[in-house]
C-alpha cells in the first residue's frame, strides 16, 4: 500500500475492513473480471442495433432539445417556498445557448427536419438572455 502525503508529512493508512480489493503492483485488480459474457455480448449489441437504427441527426437533435430546455431553465426566474425568487444564472444560460449555437451553425442542413426548429430555438433564446440581461 502506497503512503499519503498530509501537511504534517507522509502518513501510511492502515488497512481497514472496508479498505477494498488489494491492488497488484502492475496496476490491476485481483478480483478484476477480464472476460466478457456470451448474455453481455448480445446485449451490447443489441443496445448497438438499436442506436444505430436511428438517423443520427435524431440522436443529435435530441441532445441539442436538452440544451435548449437547460438553457431555458437556467433564464427563469423561480419563487422559492420563501417566496424570494432566485436570479436567472446567466453565465450557465449562456453556456447551454452557445453549445446549442454551435451545433446548429456546424451541422446546419444536415440536422434534416430539425434545423428550422433548432434555429429558431437559438434565436429564441438569445432574445430572452437578452431580455433578461438587459438593465431595467
Amino acid at each position: 500500500m502506497s503512503s499519503i502525503w498530509t501537511p504534517s508529512g507522509e502518513h501510511e493508512p492502515e488497512p481497514g475492513p472496508n479498505s477494498g480489493p488489494d491492488v497488484r503492483s502492475d496496476g490491476g485488480c485481483p478480483e478484476a473480471r477480464t472476460e466478457i459474457s456470451e448474455h453481455e455480448v448480445e446485449e451490447f449489441l443489441r443496445f448497438q442495433a438499436e442506436i444505430t437504427s436511428v438517423p443520427a441527426a435524431d440522436v443529435v437533435a435530441n441532445h441539442a432539445f436538452g440544451l435548449q430546455q437547460l438553457a431555458m431553465m437556467h433564464l427563469m426566474q423561480v419563487p422559492g417556498p420563501d417566496g424570494t425568487v432566485t436570479e436567472p444564472r446567466l453565465d450557465e444560460a449562456g453556456v447551454a445557448i452557445d453549445a446549442l449555437s454551435a451545433i446548429v451553425d456546424a451541422l446546419g442542413d444536415r440536422l434534416g427536419q430539425h434545423r428550422d426548429v433548432l434555429t429558431q430555438a437559438v434565436t429564441e433564446l438569445r432574445l430572452a438572455f437578452v431580455e433578461i440581461s438587459s438593465p431595467r
